[in-house]
């Protein structure tokens, strides 16, 4: 006789987890203490809101800074933590703190919270990601209070310095700055500039490659996602800042009138912000039409694995440009720095890629079909895939579809924002049981004409 299955498999704690704490915070948030005027959050924003701070988007349909309370703003803070450090990482704390054994389940849904395919060292990566995220979130709270204490007074400007820290490190984009201008007014201080872009590439690169930089002094000693992570951010970084300098260079409305220094600054910035980060020093909706789609390509390449950045992932969009390569080149296996990426690997970026460029097209379609007879029609589709793609790439940048929207089109960003956290391939698995047997019956082999 077979034992029955019990218990919650490894594949689904990540999925249902960020559910439930989508469900409490945006209970809390419905709460009048969360709010400055007493008034109670309606469901399908607060839906809308809890779910855009659990899966470090940045998108909001009501502002943080003048809207919350700082009970509302501290929940918003918790649940960007919890969603940027993820589940099971806090999990392992209160493990620790309570003495209780770690499991191989436990290892198992760690492992899947954290982007990892192994369960040797997951523990020790874990708590070096709660060492990295820590350190790096207060050396970012201390370098932004020498802007916000002078400009806030000591009290706000230190709420300020941790929220801001933490939201950026944790790609979030979520600010306290108000009336929904991010950090527009910080368009001329490189200082401020600076520090946010810092924080944004370092919780961008994922925890990993951080700890992996640690422990290596010779960098041709690293390991191949680390040098993959590091190449691909470096390229990604500088050939942003060319195009989006190029571009808009004189574009009155975004940095056309800014001496060369700030343009550079600027678009540096603009390149950086579109790895997930959703802060933003420009206005995106007065961007060219071809800076659009150059930042919706971007949107969509995102940041490393197992970090707090959103998108496809770095090493999902070059190992596909690799593997053409190798195609081209007439090689069967692809190769990178003296290594040989594995066929599987190669296969799980091509599903990766193809669903999520699927699912991504059909809900900007349907995002469009919702929003027929309301304002954010007016704006066109390039806005709306823009917005569409910063949803599902958990970027948070907006060109405004989102204020305009229909509750209908808030629940369509919603999904895509959830869907782009957890990523596809988590939630297909876990919907889908799989049979656990290997195929013996292999049928004969026939081409096809393929292009």
């Amino acid at each position: 006789m077979r034992k029955p299955k019990t218990g919650i498999k490894p594949i689904n704690v990540l999925p249902l987890g960020f559910i439930g704490v989508i469900v409490i915070g945006a209970a809390l948030l419905m709460l009048p203490i969360a709010s400055k005027n007493g008034s109670s959050l309606p469901l399908i924003n607060a839906l809308f809101t809890a779910t855009s701070a659990t899966c470090v988007t940045g998108l909001i349909v009501v502002d943080t800074g003048t809207y919350f309370s700082l009970f509302g703003q501290i929940v918003i803070l918790l649940l960007i933590q919890l969603g940027g450090l993820g589940l099971m990482t806090i999990s392992m704390i209160l493990f620790s703190l309570t003495g209780r054994k770690i499991s191989l389940h436990d290892r198992m849904s760690m492992a899947e919270g954290l982007g990892e395919n192994r369960l040797q060292g997951i523990v020790r990566l874990a708590r070096g990601a709660l060492l990295v995220t820590g350190l790096a979130e207060t050396v970012g709270a201390v370098l932004l209070s020498f802007r916000f204490v002078p400009e806030y007074g000591f009290i706000k400007g230190i709420w300020f310095s941790v929220f801001h820290s933490i939201s950026a490190f944790c790609n979030a984009g979520f600010d306290l700055i108000g009336n929904y201008r991010s950090f527009t007014q910080y368009s001329h201080d490189p200082y401020m500039m600076l520090v946010l872009m810092s924080l944004i590439v370092c919780g961008g690169l994922g925890f990993g490659v951080i700890i992996n930089l640690r422990k290596t002094h010779d960098l041709r000693r690293l390991r191949l996602h680390s040098k993959l992570v590091l190449t691909g951010t470096a390229f990604m970084i500088l050939s942003g800042m060319l195009l989006f300098l190029w571009i808009e260079y004189d574009n009155p409305r975004t940095i056309g009138e800014m001496n060369l220094f700030d343009k550079v600054m600027n678009a540096l910035f603009q390149s950086i912000t579109l790895r997930t980060a959703g802060f933003n020093t420009i206005e995106q909706v007065s961007l060219q039409d071809a800076s659009k789609g150059i930042s919706i390509l971007f949107m969509l390449v995102g940041g490393g694995p197992a970090g707090t950045a959103g998108g496809l992932k770095i090493t999902t969009i070059f190992t596909l440009l690799l593997a053409a390569r190798a195609y081209i080149r007439g090689q069967f296996e692809t190769e990178i720095f003296g290594r040989t990426i594995p066929i599987e690997q190669v296969r799980r970026a091509l599903t990766i890629t193809l669903l999520g460029g699927l699912f991504l097209f059909g809900m900007a379609t349907m995002l469009s079909f919702s929003e027929q007879d309301m304002p954010a029609r007016s704006l066109g589709f390039l806005n709306q895939m823009f917005e569409a793609t910063s949803a599902f790439c958990t970027v948070g940048v907006s060109t405004g579809v989102t204020a305009a929207t229909s509750n209908v089109t808030r629940i369509i960003l919603i999904l895509l924002m959830y869907a782009g956290r957890i990523g596809l391939i988590t939630v297909a698995v876990s919907l889908v049981e799989s049979t656990g047997k290997e195929t013996v019956l292999h049928y004969p082999q026939e081409d096809i004409l393929i292009g």
